[in-house]
C-alpha cells in the first residue's frame, strides 16, 4: 500500500503555489506510506539549461567544492543548489552527458535523482512531512509534479528504493503495486542498454517506458504497451517535461481518483488528498478506467486524452 498524488496546472498563476499544494497532498498520504517520500517537480523553461539532482549521505564531505571540480572536468560553467542531502547541478544542456559521467569518477558515492532540462527529484527515507520540511518542498514553483509515499513490500526502505524513479531525460514514475514480471523484464532492458540501478520493480516500470520512447513510441503509446506486457497489479503516475500520465491495469484493484478544473488535473490514491485544493467543489471528479491511457500536456489542448486497451 503506498500513496500517490500528482498535480498539472493549466492556470499559470498557481505556479508559485505548486510545491505548497503538492506537499499538502503528499501529507494527506502518510499513513498509506510512512517509509519514505519523494516528490517531482517541473521548473518550466529552461533556456538551454539542463539539471542533475544527486544525493549523497554525507553531503559536507561529497558537496565540497563538487561545482569548482565539475566545472574543471567539463571545462564549463556549473551552479549548484544545496538542499539537505540533495544538490542541484545545474549545466549547459549539451554538457549534461559528460556531467554525468564525470560525477562517476569525481564523486563515485553521489547518488543520481534524476537529470533533465527540467525535472527535479527529492526523495529520502522517513515521514512526508520530515521529508518535505528538509527539502523546504512548499517553497517550490513549477509547472506540474508528482510525488509518492512508500510502505515497502519489494525492496529494503533505501534512499534508492523510494519513489519517483527517473530512467529518462525529464522522466519520472511513481507505482502503488506490485510487478510480477520485473525480474524477467529487468534482465531484457539491460541487455538492451539501459541502465537500471536498483532491484525495486517500481524502476523496471519507469525503465520500461523509457525504452519503449527511446524505440520511438509517444508516452500514450508507451503506456498503452504496459498493459500487454506487465504483469500484476499497477497504477503508474508518469512525468514528463510537458505532463503527466496515468494508467491502470485492467483489474484496477489500487484506488484512484482524480479532479479537473479550468485550473489544473489532480491525481490522489484517494479523494482526501485532493480536498484543500481550490475549486475542488466544483471540479469534475472520477475514478480512472481500468486499462485506459489518461494524459495531459502544456504542448496540447488541455483535455484528457483516453485511450481504452
Amino acid at each position: 500500500m503506498c500513496g500517490i498524488v500528482g498535480l498539472f496546472l493549466k492556470d499559470k498563476s498557481l505556479e508559485p503555489q505548486l510545491g505548497d499544494m503538492l506537499t499538502d497532498m503528499l501529507i494527506t498520504m502518510t499513513d498509506r506510506g510512512p517509509d519514505s517520500a519523494g516528490i517531482a517537480i517541473y521548473g518550466g523553461d529552461s533556456k538551454g539549461k539542463a539539471k542533475l539532482t544527486v544525493q549523497s549521505d554525507t553531503p559536507d564531505v561529497d558537496f565540497k567544492k563538487l561545482d569548482n571540480d565539475l566545472r574543471k572536468e567539463i571545462d564549463g560553467k556549473v551552479e549548484m543548489t544545496i538542499k539537505d542531502t540533495h544538490a542541484v547541478l545545474e549545466v549547459k544542456a549539451s554538457e549534461l552527458d559528460a556531467a554525468r559521467a564525470a560525477l562517476t569518477t569525481l564523486r563515485p558515492r553521489v547518488r543520481l535523482m534524476s537529470r533533465g532540462e527540467s525535472l527535479e527529484i527529492y526523495k529520502e527515507v522517513g515521514l512526508p512531512k520530515d521529508v518535505a520540511d528538509r527539502f523546504e518542498l512548499r517553497q517550490m514553483s513549477g509547472s506540474h509534479g508528482i510525488g509518492h509515499t512508500r510502505m515497502a513490500t519489494e525492496s529494503a526502505v533505501t534512499t534508492m528504493g523510494a519513489h519517483p524513479f527517473n530512467t529518462g531525460l525529464d522522466q519520472c514514475l511513481v507505482h502503488n503495486g506490485s510487478l510480477s514480471n520485473h525480474n524477467s523484464l529487468r534482465r531484457k532492458l539491460r541487455r538492451e542498454g539501459v541502465h537500471i540501478e536498483t532491484e525495486n520493480d517500481t524502476e523496471v516500470g519507469a525503465a520500461y517506458l523509457t525504452w519503449k520512447m527511446m524505440n520511438g513510441a509517444t508516452l500514450g503509446e508507451a503506456l498503452d504497451s504496459s498493459l500487454d506486457d506487465l504483469d500484476g497489479f499497477f497504477t503508474f503516475v508518469v512525468g514528463t517535461k510537458d505532463g503527466f500520465g496515468v494508467v491502470r491495469d485492467p483489474i484496477a484493484c489500487k484506488p484512484a481518483v482524480m479532479a479537473e478544473t479550468d485550473q489544473y488535473v489532480a491525481f490522489g490514491s484517494e479523494y482526501r488528498a485532493l480536498v484543500n485544493l481550490p475549486g475542488i467543489d466544483e471540479a469534475r471528479v472520477w475514478e480512472p478506467e481500468p486499462a485506459t491511457v489518461y494524459f495531459w500536456s502544456h504542448n496540447a489542448t488541455p483535455t484528457a486524452q483516453e485511450k481504452a486497451a
